[in-house]
């Protein structure tokens, strides 16, 4: 098709301040063009426009798109999509200059014109024909089979970057094994979950990927892109398919939450205690404290999880699952150890100074180990008050803060300091004996030693008996240096 057809029977106005532009322009339109053209104003104004829009038809508007003094995002505001019938041209009659973009009402065309203005006016032979909007079979099928090919190459692109995606993303790999029944529906949702961030991935990064690669702006280039206002179809796509998926999501992970919690009632108990910064673990059943955790294989525990001071988290990665620890409230947390070994407890909560080494060890054992793991529990109560105290300084975490062997620590050592003088921060002094011990144990904010601060808990009293109070003082009596 002759490129002079867009300008068949044309009334045509030209926007520019520069004189030579305009008076150029019209003469080439003239007398190159065999149309019939007629160059209704030059103006240089969209109030001018809209005098000579007001008193008579136009069909085209040419833009110089070198001259700056002009609005043309107003133009293009004011006639593009608007309720005038208008074709847009921004032209650049610069030395060298071949480049045009054009607009109408329905889309905008980012078209390469070369020589358009020579004596024939006509096209390159490979580029779509734009008229009204349309595109001519010739071009359109041009166009589809370009399409076609750049689909078929960004998907293979996409499919590779997709496997390489799952096999990064691989929860086999990137997980630690699994020890527990809860962690078999958990895991499944992670893969599920690297499935979808697999494909975002290679989706967005395939498209752009290759976009950078086969679209981007060649040498000498200077022309515009093709422009589209909206697309319904791709807008409806990109809001269902993503709200589908996240209901699906939440549908699932119902599911895995209820199948976490699925209880047992013959459940063992087990209350966990955390503080700064250890744990202490009770076997209510048996009358057993513990500084290790100690679980039989294949059997639910049922874990009642407090703190004694701030906020910690129990945490055993293998188990997958997850519980903060609240001071002053139990919360429960349900675990089916599933398979025999040593695992680490971790705090999963920041709080405090030494959270990174709040850790305790966690023993899966057979039914018939932890039977006589507990009879071996109960049968190490020691008929001496000092070796029970040593038990109760590590199971409470008194040795987190004071040391035994004189190390410094958050708290005052506990290496022979029986029968020493101590000063406090308000000058007075006192000598460390039973009494001392006692206050200092159950009301630790009394008197605060000269160098440190009131850092211990003050909830001791409801934690330990007499007769434990009276065994640690006795273990602190014989530390000697």
């Amino acid at each position: 098709m002759n490129a002079q057809l867009l300008f068949a029977h044309k009334r045509v106005l030209i926007v520019s301040s520069h004189p030579l532009f305009g008076q150029g322009l019209k003469l080439l339109l003239l007398k190159r063009s065999e149309a019939d053209v007629q160059v209704v104003g030059i103006v240089s104004s969209i109030d001018e426009a809209m005098l000579i829009l007001e008193g008579q038809k136009v069909d085209l508007i040419v833009i110089d798109y070198d001259d700056d003094k002009v609005n043309k995002e107003e133009f293009l505001a004011r006639f593009v999509g608007g309720d005038h019938s208008l074709r847009v041209v921004l032209l650049s009659l610069k030395e060298g200059g071949s480049e045009a973009i054009v607009y109408d009402r329905r889309t905008m065309v980012a078209s390469q014109i070369n020589d358009w203005l020579n004596s024939e006016m006509s096209l390159p032979p490979d580029e779509p024909v734009v008229q009204s909007g349309k595109v001519s079979p010739q071009g359109d099928m041009s166009n589809r089979r370009g399409a076609m090919k750049h689909g078929i190459r960004a998907g293979i692109l996409i499919v590779v970057l997709f496997v390489i995606g799952l096999l990064v993303l691989n929860t086999k790999r990137l997980l630690p094994p699994e020890a527990s029944l809860q962690a078999g529906p958990i895991d499944r949702l992670f893969s599920l979950h690297f499935i979808v961030i697999a494909f975002l991935f290679a989706l967005i990064v395939g498209i752009l990927t290759y976009s950078v690669i086969f679209f981007r702006r060649k040498k000498g280039e200077l022309g515009e892109g093709v422009y589209f206002k909206q697309n319904s179809k791709l807008e409806i796509a990109w809001t269902v398919i993503p709200l589908v998926v996240v209901i699906s999501f939440a549908v699932i992970g119902s599911d895995v939450l209820a199948q976490t919690q699925r209880i047992d009632p013959n459940a063992l108990q087990v209350r966990v205690v955390g503080q700064q910064w250890s744990w202490r673990f009770e076997y209510p059943e048996y009358g057993i404290t513990s500084t290790e955790l100690v679980l039989p294989v294949d059997q639910q525990v049922l874990f009642a999880l407090t703190s004694s001071d701030v906020i910690h988290s129990f945490w055993v990665p293998e188990f997958r699952v997850k519980q903060d620890a609240l001071p002053g409230m139990e919360r429960e947390l349900r675990v089916t150890p599933s398979e025999i070994g040593d695992y680490t407890l971790m705090c999963a909560e920041l709080c405090g100074k030494d959270h990174a080494y709040m850790n305790a060890p966690v023993y899966v054992k057979s039914e018939g180990d932890f039977n006589a793991w507990v009879a071996e529990q109960l049968a190490a109560v020691s008929d001496d008050p000092v070796v029970r105290g040593e038990t109760w300084y590590k199971q409470y975490g008194c040795y987190v803060c004071h040391s035994a062997d004189g190390t410094e620590k958050i708290g005052p050592t506990f290496l022979g300091i029986y029968g020493e003088s101590v000063a406090f921060e308000d000058g007075s002094t006192a000598v460390i004996d039973d009494a001392y011990l006692m206050e200092a144990i159950l009301n630790p904010g009394a008197n605060i030693v000269q160098g440190f601060t009131d850092a211990m808990p003050k909830n001791f009293a409801d934690q330990l008996s007499e007769a434990q109070i009276s065994d640690l003082i006795e273990f602190i009596k014989s530390l000697k240096p």
